[in-house]
Parts: C-alpha cells; sequence; structure tokens
C-alpha cells in the first residue's frame, strides 16, 4: 500500500497538472501514474496519454524532469512538466524495453540503438549557447562525473573490506587520470542502458529515468557495458565488451581506451555504490567480475 504522504503528493501533482488517474502502481523507488490530461489543439479538444512519474525521497532521480527536459525531446521520452521529485511525461506506447533485444540474442543490433539514441541526445550540443543555457538554467550546480568520483574517498574512509583494495585503489587512479583529461564536457544521462530505453510506436527508442551529470561522452557508454543484469554472463564475454566498444567506436567516433578505462573505473564506483545501498557483495559477483575483465584489458 502506498503510503499516505506520498500518495496525496501524488494526487497533488496530478491535480495541478491536470492528470485524470487511470491506474497507479508503486515501485522501488517512486510511484508511476498512467493516464490522461487534456489537450487544445486548433480549437479542439483531445486526451492527452500521459505518465506521471513521482519519486519518494531525494537522490539520483530527484531532478530527473529537468535532466529529461534539458535534452529538449532529443533521443528521450518528452517532459511536459516538472518539479522537483516529479515529473510529467509523454506515455510511450507500447514501451517496450530494450533489454528484450539483448535477451533474445540481439544485443548488436540494440547496441546499435543505444548509440543512436546518444546520438540523438548529443544533438542538443549544436544549439546555441543562449538555448543551452535556457535548457539547462536548473541543472547549473549539477554533480560532474568528478563530483561522482567521492565515493571512492568515502569506501576508503568507511573502511569496508567487500571489494579488494588493490581493485579499489586502481579503479580510483583511473577515474582521477580521466577526470583530469576531460575533453568536451556535456550534459550525459548518466544511467543509460537497456531497462531505460524504451520503444515508441511514433518517435522510435528514447531514453528514460536520466539521473544527470556533465562529463565527456566516453563516461556515458560505461552503464551499458556492465548490463543487462539479468544476463550477466552476456555481459561478462570478453567479446561482447570488445564489439560493444568497437560499434560505439564507430557510430559515435569514440576514444576506445577512454571508453574501455571509464567502464572499468565505473564498474568499481557501482560495486562501491552496491555497498552503500545496503548491499551484502560477494567477491565472485558479476560487477567486481567485469571490474577484473576490464582491468586485465587495460594491462594487455
Amino acid at each position: 500500500m502506498i503510503k499516505a504522504e506520498l500518495l496525496d503528493r501524488t494526487q497533488r501533482h496530478a491535480r495541478e497538472w491536470g492528470v485524470k488517474i487511470e491506474s497507479i502502481f508503486e515501485r522501488e523507488t517512486a510511484v508511476i501514474v498512467f493516464g490522461t490530461r487534456e489537450l487544445i489543439t486548433f480549437g479542439s479538444c483531445d486526451q492527452q496519454p500521459v505518465v506521471l512519474k513521482v519519486v519518494k525521497q531525494p537522490g539520483d532521480e530527484w531532478h530527473s524532469g529537468e535532466v529529461l527536459a534539458a535534452f529538449a525531446g532529443n533521443g528521450v521520452a518528452r517532459v511536459y512538466e516538472h518539479a522537483p521529485g516529479a515529473m510529467l511525461l509523454e506515455q510511450l506506447r507500447p514501451g517496450t524495453a530494450l533489454v528484450d533485444l539483448t535477451l533474445n540474442g540481439r544485443d548488436e543490433e540494440a547496441t546499435r540503438i543505444l548509440a543512436s539514441v546518444i546520438q540523438q541526445m548529443s544533438s542538443c550540443e549544436s544549439l546555441s549557447a543562449d538555448e543551452l543555457t535556457e535548457l539547462r538554467a536548473p541543472l547549473q550546480h549539477g554533480p560532474t562525473v568528478r563530483d561522482w568520483g567521492s565515493g571512492f574517498d568515502r569506501y576508503i574512509a568507511g573502511g569496508d573490506e567487500q571489494i579488494p583494495g588493490c581493485l579499489v585503489a586502481a579503479g580510483q587512479r583511473v577515474f582521477l587520470d580521466l577526470c583530469e583529461s576531460l575533453r568536451q564536457t556535456r550534459l550525459l544521462h548518466g544511467d543509460l542502458q537497456h531497462y531505460n530505453v524504451l520503444f515508441d510506436s511514433t518517435r522510435g527508442w528514447l531514453a528514460i529515468d536520466s539521473k544527470g551529470v556533465f562529463g565527456e561522452i566516453e563516461y556515458e557508454v560505461g552503464a551499458v557495458l556492465r548490463n543487462p543484469v539479468d544476463r550477466p554472463e552476456l555481459f561478462l564475454s570478453r567479446s561482447t565488451i570488445e564489439k560493444r566498444l568497437e560499434q560505439f567506436t564507430t557510430i559515435l567516433n569514440l576514444d576506445y581506451e577512454r571508453a574501455l578505462r571509464w567502464g572499468f573505473a565505473q564498474a568499481v564506483l557501482s560495486a562501491i555504490w552496491e555497498v552503500e545501498d545496503g548491499h551484502v557483495l560477494e567477491t565472485s559477483g558479476p560487477i567486481l567480475k567485469l571490474a577484473e575483465v576490464m582491468q586485465s584489458m587495460l594491462t594487455e
């Protein structure tokens, strides 16, 4: 059952944004509402399908609405309204997740689609400086990849030993080195992977559930390399890692080596975030195995 305070907040946003609620679901981190609102065009009134998402508490997704809005619909679901902890989005139909392609043996096709989505999101950079400033004004104090890298210091200071110390040290060293040599910095989705890209019959494949971070484009592919979580044997395969990186490098003109290094450092950082979220890690777990596989690729 949805807690009263959260339900009240959801209903308040629905009233404020004119949403007629059709169904409501509680997820781990948010409440999702499917519904409609009136759309008046050329004198006629239509019912516009929408999705209202209300985040339970401040965290990575609290400003997701502002982040998605800053991409102005390029490669992402359109944002109609947003406020801290809440957003009103276009409803994607049928809303099939990209992960289904990879789980059905079509990973190369899925990777091409992910690269295309990144390409569309990056097209925002062609806007004028004034347009970009207006779009990103709410994010002017948004996190950078360097800010996210502070997780290494927190982990070391905390004294946890679930992650091998040598792996933490190597991950932090690579992460900081990449931060020092950042090239063209832009707004990134921050969690672009197979579960966060959905299909719409009108607009094609679109990203949802952004976290938002400022960094270089090579950073963006890191989340792809450690997904889908339902098939760790797939993303742990060296051949899969190499094929994905080769596709991203070709389509997006990336620096292969930097993308691989970000992937390794992010895998270690992801393990740190898992610990911070209260999960128990095993040294044989997939995320640490992935870090070890990519570290071996870097040392060759």
